[in-house]
Protein backbone atom coordinates (compact mmCIF):
# COMPACT_ATOMS: atom_id res chain seq x y z
CA UNK A 1 0.00 0.00 0.00
CA UNK A 2 1.42 3.42 -1.22
CA UNK A 3 1.99 5.72 1.81
CA UNK A 4 1.43 9.06 2.59
CA UNK A 5 3.48 11.58 4.20
CA UNK A 6 1.99 12.78 7.84
CA UNK A 7 2.09 16.21 7.16
CA UNK A 8 -1.05 17.19 9.37
CA UNK A 9 0.76 18.93 11.93
CA UNK A 10 3.89 20.59 10.03
CA UNK A 11 2.50 24.44 9.87
CA UNK A 12 1.07 26.28 12.71
CA UNK A 13 -2.37 25.99 13.72
CA UNK A 14 -4.27 28.63 14.93
CA UNK A 15 -6.89 26.06 16.65
CA UNK A 16 -5.58 22.71 17.15
CA UNK A 17 -9.11 20.65 16.78
CA UNK A 18 -9.23 17.34 18.54
CA UNK A 19 -8.01 14.09 16.96
CA UNK A 20 -10.43 12.01 15.15
CA UNK A 21 -9.88 9.59 12.53
CA UNK A 22 -11.15 11.70 9.59
CA UNK A 23 -10.53 11.46 5.89
CA UNK A 24 -7.43 13.32 6.32
CA UNK A 25 -5.93 10.80 8.82
CA UNK A 26 -6.89 8.48 6.51
CA UNK A 27 -5.03 9.49 3.81
CA UNK A 28 -1.82 9.30 6.08
CA UNK A 29 -2.16 6.87 8.71
CA UNK A 30 -0.19 4.49 8.14
CA UNK A 31 2.98 6.99 7.58
CA UNK A 32 1.44 8.05 10.98
CA UNK A 33 1.37 5.40 13.18
CA UNK A 34 4.28 3.71 11.90
CA UNK A 35 6.59 7.05 12.71
CA UNK A 36 4.65 7.42 16.09
CA UNK A 37 3.84 4.52 17.95
CA UNK A 38 7.31 2.79 18.73
CA UNK A 39 7.62 -1.19 17.67
CA UNK A 40 4.09 -1.11 15.82
CA UNK A 41 5.27 -3.26 13.22
CA UNK A 42 6.83 -5.64 15.63
CA UNK A 43 2.99 -5.36 17.24
CA UNK A 44 1.05 -6.43 13.66
CA UNK A 45 3.67 -8.78 13.16
CA UNK A 46 3.18 -10.96 16.22
CA UNK A 47 -0.65 -10.00 15.63
CA UNK A 48 -0.34 -12.75 12.95
CA UNK A 49 1.52 -15.20 14.69
CA UNK A 50 -0.02 -14.97 17.95
CA UNK A 51 -3.81 -15.37 16.17
CA UNK A 52 -2.08 -18.30 13.95
CA UNK A 53 -1.23 -20.31 17.60
CA UNK A 54 -4.79 -19.22 18.96
CA UNK A 55 -7.84 -19.25 16.20
CA UNK A 56 -9.82 -22.24 16.56
CA UNK A 57 -12.00 -23.96 13.95
CA UNK A 58 -15.61 -22.67 13.24
CA UNK A 59 -14.51 -19.88 15.95
CA UNK A 60 -14.69 -15.40 15.07
CA UNK A 61 -11.66 -13.36 15.71
CA UNK A 62 -12.25 -9.47 16.32
CA UNK A 63 -10.60 -6.87 14.89
CA UNK A 64 -11.95 -3.66 16.88
CA UNK A 65 -10.50 -0.34 16.18
CA UNK A 66 -9.75 -1.96 12.85
CA UNK A 67 -8.62 1.11 11.13
CA UNK A 68 -7.47 0.33 7.96
CA UNK A 69 -7.11 -3.75 8.52
CA UNK A 70 -3.34 -3.69 9.78
CA UNK A 71 -4.30 -6.49 12.21
CA UNK A 72 -6.46 -8.34 10.24
CA UNK A 73 -4.19 -8.74 6.74
CA UNK A 74 -1.49 -10.30 9.74
CA UNK A 75 -4.02 -12.90 10.83
CA UNK A 76 -5.30 -13.69 7.15
CA UNK A 77 -1.68 -14.33 6.87
CA UNK A 78 -1.67 -17.43 9.51
CA UNK A 79 -4.73 -18.25 10.62
CA UNK A 80 -5.36 -21.84 8.64
CA UNK A 81 -8.16 -23.08 11.24
CA UNK A 82 -11.41 -24.35 9.04
CA UNK A 83 -14.23 -22.23 8.89
CA UNK A 84 -12.38 -19.19 11.27
CA UNK A 85 -13.53 -16.20 10.05
CA UNK A 86 -12.73 -12.48 10.89
CA UNK A 87 -14.83 -9.49 12.15
CA UNK A 88 -13.39 -6.32 11.92
CA UNK A 89 -14.67 -2.92 13.41
CA UNK A 90 -14.27 0.85 13.76
CA UNK A 91 -16.53 3.77 13.82
CA UNK A 92 -14.54 5.65 11.56
CA UNK A 93 -16.41 5.72 8.00
CA UNK A 94 -13.20 6.84 5.91
CA UNK A 95 -11.56 4.31 8.08
CA UNK A 96 -13.87 1.45 6.67
CA UNK A 97 -14.34 2.95 3.21
CA UNK A 98 -10.81 2.61 2.61
CA UNK A 99 -10.63 -0.76 4.38
CA UNK A 100 -12.98 -2.20 2.39
CA UNK A 101 -10.92 -1.09 -0.60
CA UNK A 102 -7.75 -2.68 -0.31
CA UNK A 103 -9.65 -5.80 1.07
CA UNK A 104 -11.40 -6.14 -2.35
CA UNK A 105 -8.14 -5.83 -4.32
CA UNK A 106 -5.52 -7.72 -2.09
CA UNK A 107 -7.80 -9.82 -0.35
CA UNK A 108 -11.51 -10.01 -2.31
CA UNK A 109 -11.96 -13.86 -0.60
CA UNK A 110 -11.01 -13.31 2.57
CA UNK A 111 -13.62 -14.52 5.45
CA UNK A 112 -13.36 -11.20 6.77
CA UNK A 113 -16.62 -8.93 7.46
CA UNK A 114 -15.98 -5.05 7.75
CA UNK A 115 -18.47 -2.73 10.02
CA UNK A 116 -18.75 0.47 10.40
CA UNK A 117 -19.87 0.29 14.05
CA UNK A 118 -18.75 1.80 17.58
CA UNK A 119 -17.44 -1.13 18.88
CA UNK A 120 -19.09 -0.83 22.30
CA UNK A 121 -22.19 -2.09 20.70
CA UNK A 122 -21.76 -4.84 18.67
CA UNK A 123 -21.90 -8.75 20.46
CA UNK A 124 -18.85 -10.73 21.32
CA UNK A 125 -19.46 -14.35 20.66
CA UNK A 126 -17.59 -17.65 19.72
CA UNK A 127 -14.50 -15.48 19.99
CA UNK A 128 -10.94 -17.71 19.61
CA UNK A 129 -8.84 -14.06 19.60
CA UNK A 130 -9.99 -10.68 19.81
CA UNK A 131 -8.02 -7.61 19.02
CA UNK A 132 -7.53 -4.30 20.70
CA UNK A 133 -4.73 -2.96 18.84
CA UNK A 134 -4.16 1.16 20.35
CA UNK A 135 -8.42 0.98 20.47
CA UNK A 136 -9.76 0.88 24.16
CA UNK A 137 -7.19 4.16 25.60
CA UNK A 138 -9.69 5.79 22.95
CA UNK A 139 -12.73 4.67 25.20
CA UNK A 140 -14.13 6.74 27.72
CA UNK A 141 -12.44 4.93 31.46
CA UNK A 142 -15.58 4.94 32.62
CA UNK A 143 -16.79 2.34 29.85
CA UNK A 144 -13.76 0.43 29.84
CA UNK A 145 -14.40 -2.78 32.20
CA UNK A 146 -17.88 -3.34 31.12
CA UNK A 147 -16.73 -3.66 27.38
CA UNK A 148 -14.01 -5.75 28.55
CA UNK A 149 -16.47 -7.91 30.44
CA UNK A 150 -18.06 -8.51 27.28
CA UNK A 151 -15.61 -9.26 25.30
CA UNK A 152 -14.22 -11.92 27.89
CA UNK A 153 -17.81 -13.63 28.10
CA UNK A 154 -17.75 -13.81 24.66
CA UNK A 155 -14.39 -15.51 24.45
CA UNK A 156 -14.37 -19.16 24.36
CA UNK A 157 -12.04 -20.87 27.02
CA UNK A 158 -8.85 -20.50 26.68
CA UNK A 159 -9.33 -17.68 24.29
CA UNK A 160 -6.97 -14.93 23.77
CA UNK A 161 -7.36 -10.51 24.11
CA UNK A 162 -4.31 -9.04 22.25
CA UNK A 163 -4.10 -5.57 24.12
CA UNK A 164 -2.00 -3.06 22.98
CA UNK A 165 -1.84 0.75 24.53
CA UNK A 166 -0.23 3.67 25.46
CA UNK A 167 1.06 3.61 29.08
CA UNK A 168 1.28 6.29 31.57
CA UNK A 169 3.81 5.62 35.06
CA UNK A 170 2.87 7.04 38.47
CA UNK A 171 6.70 7.54 38.80
CA UNK A 172 6.92 11.18 37.43
CA UNK A 173 10.26 10.72 36.38
CA UNK A 174 9.54 7.33 34.72
CA UNK A 175 6.84 10.02 33.26
CA UNK A 176 8.97 12.36 32.07
CA UNK A 177 11.85 9.82 30.79
CA UNK A 178 9.29 7.93 28.89
CA UNK A 179 7.27 11.04 27.30
CA UNK A 180 10.70 12.44 26.53
CA UNK A 181 12.07 9.18 24.90
CA UNK A 182 8.77 8.89 22.80
CA UNK A 183 9.35 12.53 21.65
CA UNK A 184 12.87 11.56 20.70
CA UNK A 185 11.43 8.73 18.67
CA UNK A 186 9.56 10.91 17.11
CA UNK A 187 12.00 13.38 15.83
CA UNK A 188 14.46 10.38 14.61
CA UNK A 189 11.26 9.41 12.29
CA UNK A 190 11.70 13.15 10.59
CA UNK A 191 8.83 14.66 12.92
CA UNK A 192 9.28 18.39 14.20
CA UNK A 193 8.75 20.04 17.79
CA UNK A 194 6.05 21.65 16.39
CA UNK A 195 4.50 18.54 14.73
CA UNK A 196 4.85 16.31 18.05
CA UNK A 197 3.50 19.52 20.47
CA UNK A 198 0.70 20.09 18.21
CA UNK A 199 -0.39 16.41 17.88
CA UNK A 200 0.03 15.84 21.57
CA UNK A 201 -2.47 19.17 21.58
CA UNK A 202 -5.04 17.34 19.84
CA UNK A 203 -4.79 13.85 21.49
CA UNK A 204 -5.35 15.63 24.57
CA UNK A 205 -8.45 14.33 26.68
CA UNK A 206 -8.80 12.30 23.65
CA UNK A 207 -6.58 9.63 24.10
CA UNK A 208 -6.53 8.45 28.06
CA UNK A 209 -3.95 6.07 28.53
CA UNK A 210 -3.53 4.38 32.05
CA UNK A 211 -0.60 2.15 34.26
CA UNK A 212 0.12 -1.14 33.14
CA UNK A 213 -1.12 -2.18 36.97
CA UNK A 214 -4.21 -0.45 35.97
CA UNK A 215 -4.60 -2.66 32.70
CA UNK A 216 -3.94 -5.91 34.65
CA UNK A 217 -6.10 -5.42 37.80
CA UNK A 218 -9.44 -4.23 34.81
CA UNK A 219 -8.26 -7.20 32.98
CA UNK A 220 -8.32 -9.91 36.14
CA UNK A 221 -11.71 -7.88 37.37
CA UNK A 222 -12.98 -8.53 33.62
CA UNK A 223 -12.40 -12.56 34.57
CA UNK A 224 -9.05 -12.82 32.45
CA UNK A 225 -7.02 -15.45 34.50
CA UNK A 226 -4.03 -13.61 33.50
CA UNK A 227 -2.56 -10.53 31.84
CA UNK A 228 1.22 -9.72 31.33
CA UNK A 229 3.04 -7.53 29.03
CA UNK A 230 5.22 -9.44 26.36
CA UNK A 231 6.01 -6.44 24.70
CA UNK A 232 7.38 -2.96 25.21
CA UNK A 233 8.88 0.25 23.36
CA UNK A 234 9.13 3.27 26.00
CA UNK A 235 5.64 4.27 26.69
CA UNK A 236 4.33 1.78 24.45
CA UNK A 237 2.80 -2.36 24.93
CA UNK A 238 1.04 -4.76 24.61
CA UNK A 239 -0.74 -6.91 26.93
CA UNK A 240 -1.96 -10.79 26.62
CA UNK A 241 -5.05 -11.55 28.00
CA UNK A 242 -5.93 -15.25 28.80
CA UNK A 243 -9.35 -16.60 29.49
Amino acid sequence: MTQTKDSIYASPLADIEAFKFDAKVVDVFPDMIQRSVPGYQAIIAAIGLLAGRFARPDSVCYDLGCSLGAATFSMLQHIDAPNCRIVAVDNSAAMVSRFHERLQKDAPNANVQIRCEDIRDITIENASVVVLNFTLQFIPVEDRLAFLRKIQQGLLPGGLLILSEKLCFDDPRQQDLQTDMHHAFKRAQGYSDLEISQKRSALENVLIPETFAAHQGRLLEAGFNSAEVWFQYFNFASILALK
